[in-house]
């Protein structure tokens, strides 16, 4: 019999079989993931972000009793080490009705029947509102006044609804 060996993702196998690989994802095993590039001077750590898959509700037939393919994606906001305070702070803002009470940022993907594309997405959502607290925030808005002319119309389409309105009337004398 030949010695077991420890695979990737920690089960053992054999020596000489291979591990089968996660469809959809050449290359990776399933349990693990790669560090989430957000930017090209962003990246979020591996370490960083915690998923867990969960039965999806929905039409799938059969098939959403028995595979788990939602994807809730968390990452910790206030733990992490790779954001400055001012982008978790408008990430914080950004996403306020995804963080919850830990800090945790959740991401919650079951646009597909499969895990792995659900996992993908999630991760692009991350990506997403991690790119746009990192931008910076739109200039405040300048109040303005109306314009003369704008005043004026503005009377005028008044002043014509009234006229519409009083023509309707019936007068009894």
């Amino acid at each position: 019999m030949r010695p077991l060996l420890a695979s990737p993702a920690g089960a053992p196998q054999r020596a000489g079989q291979t591990r089968a690989r996660a469809p959809g994802l050449p290359g990776r095993y399933p349990g693990t993931m790669e560090d989430l590039r957000v930017s090209a001077r962003v990246v979020i750590p591996a370490a960083e972000l915690s998923w867990a898959a969960v039965r999806a509700s929905g039409p799938g037939g059969q098939n959403v009793n028995k595979v788990a393919s939602k994807v809730d994606l968390r990452f910790d906001v206030d733990g992490s080490r790779t954001l400055s305070a001012h982008t978790k702070s408008r990430l914080r803002t950004i996403a306020r009705s995804r963080i919850g009470d830990d800090g945790a940022l959740r991401v919650v993907c079951q646009e597909t029947r499969d895990q792995h594309q659900n996992l993908e997405r999630a991760r692009e959502k991350l990506a997403e509102l991690v790119r746009e607290a990192l931008a910076p925030p739109p200039p405040p808005r300048r109040p303005t006044k109306p314009t003369r002319g704008s005043k004026r119309r503005r009377l005028e389409g008044k002043r014509h609804e009234s006229d519409k309105k009083r023509d309707r009337k019936v007068s009894w004398d």
